[in-house]
């Protein structure tokens, strides 16, 4: 099970918008993937709906596409506090992880997406070496939230093709 992580509680994020093109991308290739949204969950205590993300995302999904915005150098605290409030960092172990990080800026969140790819090697996810920045995001997609730039398709297209070939290694 792929599931896509949209990195971010915040509403009307690009973050969420690509987290969808990137599903619908995948469909385009023959998989299925979830979206998994941080907008409106509480990270901040273990309670039943916490359990419940455990129980039913992170444990039977085996790969994570985290798609995950700039913030302030990384990347939100939101997505941390899904692997600080978890059980267990065994839940996460021997899955496999695809990053691709956006921003508004010219980076693309290269520094964020090293620091997620340290914490998901620390709970033993191994992570695919493409990790694609997309830079000025909100220049690539249109108003409906879908991918116009050809360089950025073809870099999402070449990044979920590796990534697909290689975890089924």
């Amino acid at each position: 099970m792929i599931t896509i992580v949209s990195g971010t509680n915040r509403i009307g994020s690009n973050t969420l918008k690509v987290a969808k093109e990137y599903r619908r991308i995948l469909a385009e290739k023959g998989e299925d993937a979830a979206i998994f949204s941080l907008e409106g969950v509480n990270m901040m205590e273990r309670d039943a709906a916490f359990e419940k993300i455990e129980t039913d995302i992170i444990l039977p999904t085996d790969s994570f596409i985290f798609i995950v915005p700039e913030y302030n150098g990384s990347f939100p605290g939101i997505l941390k506090m899904l692997f600080d409030t978890g059980s267990s960092h065994q839940i996460w172990f021997n899955k496999q992880a695809l990053i691709t990080g956006n921003s508004t800026g010219r980076a693309g969140n290269l520094r964020g997406m090293d620091h997620l790819a340290d914490i998901l090697n620390y709970v033993k996810i191994t992570v695919h070496p493409n990790k694609l920045p997309l830079s000025t995001v909100n220049k690539l997609m249109d108003s409906e939230g879908r991918f116009t730039d050809a360089g950025a398709l073809n870099a999402i297209h070449a990044q979920l093709d590796e990534f697909l070939t290689w975890r089924c290694i």
